[in-house]
């Protein structure tokens, strides 16, 4: 073969490398091992393990999907990773223990639940300080930011409240009662409704956007399963919000709720203390992340089965999928 011809399959191989597409990815923080998992959706196999601060929990991408964001929790800061390389760029300054975040749909300013400091914290990414920090209740966790950008939401474990806040304030204008323990807040695709989960009043109470009113409150009832274990935390909602599905923490089960109804359809095994969950980008799969078992279960959304299981880290926490 010619040198010319040589040249020109190794050019040909070099652009078709550069252009393949990038196979989809969930990535899982690992709480005990410092870690985060990376897994192929396709293989549904981890292809690698990247070392963090310590204690990972809350993970999210930019909107681009050009950066990782994760809080380290025991480290005391907000990790800023490139997905890519696994490399951590910097540290954003995010007070004490942070647990779970936010990013506003301007993709520059995070807002960042503190648990022990009982306030939310809103960091520019850009320019990497602090523009407030906000008092709220006892024990945050919980985050949520309307898709207009206009709220943000924080939940309160031990004052089992949600918290509204004036994103152009800075200040909150109101206060809602939930059940014990709120852990997890999502609004819906339209904004309309804003869904809370309590993790010991084992519900999840649904409010009106607008006026702050409560609309309903969805409950689980298992049979052979004592309703102690019956956590709700983590949650997600799918693309045309029909259907939530909802991580019931020590129940090991996932519940699937007609977000229409509010009623309970199903309920599907999956490992130990399933905490969160990340869908596949065309929705048909879900990873939820089980931490007892220290794995990660595939659930087939159209049949509503586990399909496989994937060893990840010790106490695998977030979940954030990366197109």
């Amino acid at each position: 073969m010619s040198l010319y011809r040589l040249t020109l399959a190794s050019t040909c191989l070099t652009l078709l490398a550069a252009t393949a597409p990038m196979a989809a990815e969930i990535w899982v923080t690992n709480e005990k091992d410092n870690t985060i998992s990376v897994i192929d959706v396709d293989s549904m196999e981890v292809t690698r393990t990247i070392p963090t601060g310590e204690r990972p929990r809350g993970i999210i991408f930019s909107h681009d999907h050009s950066v990782v964001y994760i809080c380290a929790s025991d480290s005391d800061t907000v990790q800023v990773m490139d997905p890519d390389t696994g490399e951590i760029l910097h540290d954003l300054p995010s007070g004490e223990d942070p647990e779970q975040f936010v990013l506003h749909p301007d993709n520059r300013h995070l807002y960042i639940a503190n648990e022990d400091d009982a306030i939310t914290t809103v960091v520019d990414t850009e320019t990497h300080e602090v523009v407030a920090q906000i008092n709220v209740g006892i024990e945050p966790e919980g985050m949520a930011v309307s898709p207009d950008g206009k709220i943000a939401i924080t939940t309160s474990e031990t004052t089992n409240m949600a918290h509204w806040i004036d994103t152009e304030t800075q200040q909150l204008f109101a206060n809602t009662l939930v059940d014990s323990r709120p852990r997890h807040a999502e609004f819906t695709s339209d904004g309309s409704q804003l869904w809370v989960s309590s993790e010991i009043g084992g519900t999840i109470t649904i409010f009106d956007t607008e006026t702050q009113a409560e609309l309903g409150k969805v409950r689980f009832d298992m049979p052979n399963i004592h309703p102690d274990k019956i956590q709700p935390v983590g949650f997600k909602f799918d693309e045309a919000n029909e259907f939530a599905w909802v991580a019931l923490g020590p129940a090991n089960h996932v519940a699937v709720v007609n977000m229409a109804t509010l009623e309970v359809e199903d309920y599907i095994l999956v490992g130990r203390r399933v905490w969160h969950m990340a869908f596949s980008p065309d929705n048909s799969q879900l990873f939820t992340t089980n931490g007892v078992s220290g794995d990660v279960t595939v659930i087939d959304v159209a049949a509503r089965n586990p399909i496989k299981t994937i060893k990840v880290g010790r106490f695998p926490w977030g979940a954030a999928m990366r197109p």
